[in-house]
């Protein structure tokens, strides 16, 4: 057996359940640490793209619930109306709706627009003030003011609030600092992203990894000292054991999520978002086809097999024969792999040592203390 045949057989696809949809590439603010590459232009989305994208899912909705996720640039950035037209596409799909923004437009009329189309929120912010230095508008002035009024707002009104904060420097310290202002921000969930060199993005993150072990399990202290949100990351680590102690499926290795991710003029990137709208010199793009011209389940049938998503199931391979903790990460993302190593059939990363080594091992070093603690 080949061993892109071997890697097929072994971590098969997943049926999507999510569509990530760009309904403009501008973004109101100039993040040191963003990856995007289009984020000053203001390149909308049109109608026809998410009507595409709507006939496409459409087809999936009787058999498993479906999130259709706006991102960046800044999804407001697009307006109520122009984005309540593309949502209107989806009227006649039973799908669900959530937004990543960064609060900066929130206002009560955004509120209510939320609330008046069921959409779920979720917000980027990196903690408190001191800690969010890399989140500046355009004109380089600092944003946290114009998002924790935004966050306010929403909280305020009733929205459940799910956070995701970027931490570039990761501390014991900075752990519980983000923890306590993400609850006292009145967040219901959080998630953490030890920074990535991605995209447009190659600032150094190589960090100490006995430093960002510290990290994750100051982390999980606190949150199990203080069990006011929920904690993404904690949880992947939980829902891991307990697969394991159940003899179930790996919680990493299951499948490949194709998470298609439809950019504003309907191209189509699978599996990693950051790699929309980039290409290289072995690939050219990384799309795999337009929803104006095919539906979302060819071009995912077609896409698992282009060259690079091949090269991609080949490092899959490699991590599974290699990498011990390959069960819980299930051999990481290729974005990753692609920036940090400009290859896709490679290993381990840095975004693996921060972001999944360090992590599981952060939470286990929790709760080996807080055992001796019990006893």
């Amino acid at each position: 057996m080949s061993e892109q045949a071997r890697a097929s057989e072994i971590i098969p696809v997943a049926e999507p359940d999510s569509v990530i949809m760009q309904p403009t590439t501008l973004c109101n603010l100039d993040c040191r640490y963003c990856y995007l590459p289009h984020r000053k232009d203001n390149r909308p989305m049109a109608p026809a793209v998410a009507r595409a994208v709507a006939e496409s899912v459409r087809n999936w909705t009787p058999e498993r619930p479906v999130d259709i996720v706006w991102h960046g640039g800044e999804p407001l950035a697009a307006g109520r109306e122009r984005l309540g037209a593309l949502f209107d596409q989806f009227a006649d799909v039973e799908v669900s709706h959530s937004v990543q923004t960064n609060a900066v437009l929130i206002d009560e009329a955004w509120s209510a627009w939320f609330a008046e189309r069921g959409v779920r929120v979720g917000v980027s912010v990196d903690g408190v003030e001191q800690d969010n230095g890399a989140r500046v508008d355009l004109a380089g002035r600092p944003a946290f003011p114009r998002i924790e009024r935004g966050i306010r707002r929403l909280v305020d009104d009733g929205h459940d609030v799910s956070v995701i904060a970027v931490v570039s420097d990761p501390t014991p310290e900075r752990a519980r600092r983000l923890y306590t202002a993400a609850a006292d921000l009145g967040a219901r969930w959080l998630g953490v992203n030890i920074e990535e060199r991605e995209g447009v993005n190659s600032r150094n993150n190589v960090h100490d990894s006995g430093q960002v072990r510290a990290f994750w399990s100051a982390l999980a202290e606190a949150w199990s000292s203080d069990c006011r949100i929920e904690l993404r990351d904690v949880d992947r680590v939980l829902s891991y054991a307990s697969e394991v102690l159940d003899g179930r499926a790996p919680y990493g290795a299951a499948a490949i999520d194709p998470l298609p991710t439809v950019a504003w003029n309907g191209a189509v990137t699978l599996i990693s978002p950051e790699l929309a709208g980039f290409k290289s010199n072995r690939f050219n793009r990384f799309e795999c086809g337009n929803v104006l011209a095919l539906g979302l389940d060819s071009i995912i049938e077609r896409g698992m097999s282009s060259e690079w998503v091949v090269e991609y199931r080949r490092g899959l391979d490699r991590c599974r024969s290699t990498c011990r903790f390959f069960d819980f990460c299930g051999g990481g993302q290729p974005s990753n792999k692609y920036f940090e190593h400009g290859r896709f059939d490679g290993t381990e990363t840095n975004y693996c040592r921060n972001g999944r080594m360090a992590l599981i091992e952060g939470v286990l070093d929790a709760a080996r203390r807080n055992s001796r603690t019990v006893r």
